[in-house]
Order: C-alpha cells, then sequence, then structure tokens
C-alpha cells in the first residue's frame, strides 16, 4: 500500500452507517411483492436499486422497474433515523488529509440521497460519483475509474474500500486494489475504518 495515492470509498455500509434505512425501506418492497426480507438483503448489497428488483422480477418489464426503483428511492430519502458514520470513519479521513491523499465516495445511490446520506453524517466528500454520473452501476468498473480519472491518479495507485462483492469486484475490474470490510473477500480485509487509517499512515509514511 505504499504508493496509494487515492482512496475511493462507497458510501453505504462502508463510510456511512445506514444499515438500518437501507433494511426498513426494503422490508417495504419486500413485503408489499412477496420476497423474502432476508434473501433480498443478502443480494442488494452495493447494486442500484433497479439491479435489485430486476433479480428478483425479471418478468417484469423497464417501465415497471423504474417506477417501484423510483418509489424504493422516496422512501430512502425520507428515512435517516440511524444514519451515521460508519466506525472509524473520521479516523480515517483524518488520516487521509494528513498524508495529503486525494479521496472520492464512488455509490450506486443517486445524488440525492448520497446528499443526504453524507450531510446526516456531516461528511463532505471533495468528489462524489453517483449512479447518475455513469452508464454502468457496480460491479461495472466505470464509477472507479472515472472517481481515478477525475481526481487525476492511475487506477494502480487507487485503493477501494467496499463492503460488498459487487463493489469489490468493480474495484478489481478497474485494476484497483480493494480493502474490505466484515469479511468481504478483497485484498486487504479490515474489520473497520479506524484500522484502515492504522494501515495507510504506517504504509504511506
Amino acid at each position: 500500500m505504499k504508493d496509494v495515492r487515492a482512496v475511493l470509498f462507497d458510501m453505504d455500509g462502508t463510510l456511512v452507517d445506514s444499515e438500518g434505512a437501507v433494511a426498513r425501506s426494503w422490508k417495504v418492497w419486500a413485503d408489499r411483492n412477496d420476497v423474502d426480507h432476508a434473501e433480498l438483503l443478502r443480494i442488494c448489497p452495493g447494486l442500484p436499486a433497479a439491479e435489485v428488483i430486476r433479480h428478483f422480477r425479471p418478468q417484469w418489464n423497464e417501465e415497471r422497474v423504474a417506477a417501484d426503483a423510483r418509489g424504493q428511492l422516496e422512501l430512502e430519502y425520507a428515512d435517516l433515523t440511524g444514519v451515521l458514520p460508519a466506525r472509524g470513519a473520521d479516523e480515517v479521513l483524518a488520516a487521509v488529509a494528513e498524508l495529503g491523499l486525494a479521496w472520492a465516495v464512488v455509490t450506486s445511490a443517486d445524488r440525492k440521497l448520497a446528499g443526504i446520506r453524507l450531510g446526516a453524517s456531516e461528511i463532505s466528500a471533495p468528489l462524489l460519483v453517483t449512479r447518475e454520473d455513469v452508464r454502468h452501476g457496480k460491479p461495472h468498473p466505470e464509477g472507479f475509474l472515472s472517481a481515478a480519472e477525475q481526481l487525476g491518479v492511475a487506477p494502480e495507485h487507487c485503493l477501494v474500500v467496499e463492503d460488498a462483492a459487487a463493489g469489490v469486484e468493480s474495484g478489481r475490474a478497474a485494476g484497483m486494489r480493494v480493502a474490505g470490510l466484515r469479511g468481504v473477500p478483497s485484498d486487504v480485509p479490515i474489520e473497520h475504518l479506524g484500522e484502515l487509517a492504522d494501515l495507510l499512515r504506517r504504509a504511506v509514511v
């Protein structure tokens, strides 16, 4: 990690603890559509709402998928209960600043939801790449590659931080190393962001 020049964070479940809000909003859709909620929560991390809906309702046309995805977002916009910085978020962002590393948030959320949740967590990202900014969402690498290009950092010098398999796949497809939270298979397994702060300080200094 000595040649890391930029850190690209996922948002939900990584930089922001929004697990409760995500689970509550998807329970509404799961109950309405007779979908197993636990299975839905296993599938949804890191994926845009439309992709999750297509997974469970592949027979639906795009108009129906888009309508349900919009409804899902409306539920998430309104629910900020328990939305907080993830464990160690302040520590890792302080380390990034001390080390002079570039950083960005790359999320499957749209810009409005990202702004709401980052604002609730009092996190101000210098660069935010959302689902609306790319043609292909995770696990496609476009979002991370776009962030690297805008920061002026080569992919091989970027470290992606993720909590979901789709995000890890996206980062690796972009040619970047990936730090993975809570047991998700990755290049740099970590339990929380404070641990990553220590790793960065030891590696980069």
